[in-house]
């Protein structure tokens, strides 16, 4: 009985540390050319209207928060996101497509031609996602 506890326990562990493993390996994963969110200070077509910014919190959107909140009526990008080798970082991680597509879903009346309009401390930015 002792035996079978003892491997059970051990397999346990080795899931755990595997799976743990997962979670953070891919944010360590660089490669190719970086992407990033870029906040320009623009006025926004009469089509659109800009996201309020003052519900754009850096957890949730930390590269959008980063540009607009950086950018102080000019242009600014967020830090760099890097595709992972062969897309296996995608699932794990939050990246820059993963916040366009959310203002595409939730906040589709301040999206225009693949660019984001957000509204934040008064200034209009367009924000783009962009390869360097």
């Amino acid at each position: 009985m002792r035996r079978i506890t003892r491997n059970v326990t051990l397999a346990v562990l080795v899931v755990a540390v595997l799976l743990l493993a997962l979670g953070a390996l891919p944010s360590f994963l660089q490669s190719g050319d970086p992407y990033y969110a870029e906040a320009t200070a623009t006025d926004p077509p009469a089509s659109v209207t800009p996201a309020d910014g003052g519900n754009i919190s850096a957890q949730r959107f930390p590269y959008t928060y980063a540009a607009v909140s950086a950018a102080d009526d000019g242009t600014a990008r967020s830090k760099p996101y890097y595709e992972g080798p062969l897309g296996l970082k995608e699932p794990f991680t939050h990246s820059v497509f993963d916040e366009r597509d959310v203002f595409r879903q939730r906040y589709a009346s301040s999206v225009s031609d693949g660019a984001v309009y957000v509204r934040f401390e008064n200034v209009t930015y367009r924000v783009t996602v962009v390869q360097s």
